[in-house]
């Protein structure tokens, strides 16, 4: 029985989709590029291809899951297939990542805006803003977050895409080749960095796919994988334009859009527009923040059967503000536990149990 009106809200097909979109999109189209070429060089856009391939395969397990118990979260039908002490044993991991998760995507706002904008201000200054008007719009409800990212993501989409457009003269397609300067590995590293962040990510959906209206379930399938589709068409798109402008250079730029918006000019109209990259990443990683908040909130509120699941998600906001006070260290750092422990640590906390639990499914006789 889920307790509380924040969880009694639900949302159309449509947006979900919305939903699903900025969460994948939001902060990765700002952050991956300029990581992942460092990682995969020219052979960038194949290592999103694998792993996006994977995150098809981790989308399907849970639209079977949820064609199978409709009405029921990750949670719920995980305590009705493995028990509750199992489930309790796995949430360890995830509840853990999902503390981590929230508290890494606002510090690494704060870690763009100290080194790319506002340099003088301290980092925390950014990150309780965020912190405190996400936690505001997790206690506002599913279908408020739902209006407010539909218009906020169209706002951001149209600026990447201006941007994008506006370097279309500067574009070299001669830089895209050799695809693979150094053989397949930096490839098939670059798509284990990319299937930790975004598309292991995936997994949080698990917790919001039951409360899509009944009326329109039967899109909710195509719908999702259609949008994922699309994110990868535009974490595709965002990597080989930024290839076409700065070569083998574009690995060294952390913020690459933001770089690439720095450069760009249309006559002497439209110049120095890499602010509207800044406001695109705050946004985007504001949207993912609270998606992150709110699956955070209820997969506690359901794992202890809470009866009010909005007297959480102050303290639950708090927690990751100090998390991110004491937890990470510098750009460096940050980078280093994005690379190599973040891949891992989504492994162990969103794919081992739902793959369980596809498994256990797929055996066990549907019930009436």
């Amino acid at each position: 029985m889920r307790g509380g009106s924040i969880d009694k809200q639900t949302v159309s097909a449509f947006q979900m989709g919305v939903l699903f979109f900025v969460f994948m999109t939001g902060s990765s189209i700002i952050n991956i590029p300029g990581a992942l070429i460092g990682k995969a060089n020219n052979g960038a856009w194949l290592s999103l291809l694998l792993s996006g391939g994977i995150g098809f395969l981790i989308l399907a397990c849970i639209l079977f899951l949820h064609r199978r118990y409709p009405t029921m979260t990750f949670v719920e039908y995980s305590r009705h297939l493995m028990g509750t002490p199992l489930t309790i044993l796995f949430s360890v991991f995830t509840i853990s990542f999902l503390f981590y998760m929230q508290s890494a995507i606002v510090n690494d706002v704060g870690l763009f805006m100290v080194s790319s904008m506002l340099r003088e201000t301290p980092m925390y200054a950014f990150t309780f803003l965020i912190f405190a008007i996400s936690a505001v719009t997790v206690r506002a409800g599913l279908e408020v977050m739902a209006r407010m990212f539909t218009l906020t993501m169209i706002l951001t989409a149209i600026s990447i895409l201006v941007v994008l457009i506006i370097a279309i003269p500067d574009y070299n397609p001669s830089l895209l080749l050799p695809i693979l300067p150094k053989g397949i590995k930096p490839v098939l590293y670059g798509a284990y960095f990319t299937f930790g962040f975004p598309y292991a990510e995936i997994f949080l959906f698990s917790m919001l796919l039951p409360f899509v209206n009944e009326g329109t379930t039967g899109k909710l399938s195509k719908t999702m994988l259609a949008v994922l589709g699309i994110n990868i068409l535009v974490l595709c798109l965002s990597v080989i334009c930024a290839i076409m402008i700065f070569g083998i250079l574009a690995g060294e730029k952390p913020y690459l859009l933001f770089s690439l918006a720095r450069i760009v000019e249309f006559q002497e109209i439209i110049q120095r527009i890499e602010s509207i990259i800044g406001m695109s990443l705050i946004l985007g990683s504001y949207m993912k923040t609270t998606i992150t908040l709110y699956v955070l909130n209820l997969y506690l509120s359901q794992m202890f059967r809470f009866q009010n699941s909005q007297a959480l998600v102050m303290p639950l906001a708090l927690i990751g503000f100090f998390m991110g006070l004491v937890t990470i260290d510098g750009a460096t750092e940050w980078g280093r536990i994005v690379t190599t422990i973040h891949p891992v640590w989504t492994f162990a906390a969103f794919i081992i149990p739902l793959l369980l639990l596809t498994v256990i499914a797929l055996f066990k006789k549907k019930d009436n």
